[in-house]
């Protein structure tokens, strides 16, 4: 049984408002909302925009790499890169030296979703309501935070 908590325990209680987690997450949302009219435009979702930009960056991937770079498992990239492939945008191959790593690269029509999605950037930017300046350091400090949270995590788990 839970006991009721006394005046001056609620008042210390931590709100949902207080959690970093929560102001991350929800930030996330809100965050896909502003995307979604662009990936609904490309047919893509977020995560296939994100393999999508990874491989605009560096035409070619192994699924391990990509997995790394995406903060995701190869068993959740490796469905979505099926998917990128029916549509016409990848091109999956095994290594010819090494079977078991499994090649990603863009197609002509992969490449070409560039072009669709230029621009999009400065969307999220004005979205934001942050200044030119202000922008760049909030992005520094939230992956300065995912690098820390994800070293703790490492230690913790090691």
């Amino acid at each position: 049984m839970i006991m009721p908590a006394d005046n001056d325990t609620r008042a210390k209680a931590a709100r949902m408002a207080d959690f970093m987690c929560f102001a991350i997450y929800s930030t996330n949302l809100a965050y896909s909302r502003v995307y979604k009219p662009v990936l609904d435009a490309l047919g893509l979702t977020y995560p296939q925009y994100l393999a999508i930009i990874a491989l605009w960056e560096q035409d070619q991937l192994t699924v391990k790499a990509l997995s790394e770079k995406l903060f995701l498992e190869p068993s959740t990239v490796t469905p979505m890169l099926k998917r990128l492939e029916a549509m016409g945008y990848v091109r999956r191959e095994r290594d010819k030296e090494d079977e078991r790593n499994v090649r990603i690269s863009l197609t002509d029509a992969g490449r070409a979703l560039r072009e669709k999605g230029l621009g999009f950037g400065k969307q999220t930017v004005a979205a934001s309501g942050l200044g030119p300046e202000e922008f760049p350091q909030l992005q520094k400090a939230i992956v300065q935070l995912r690098d820390n949270l994800i070293d703790a995590a490492a230690r913790t788990e090691g």
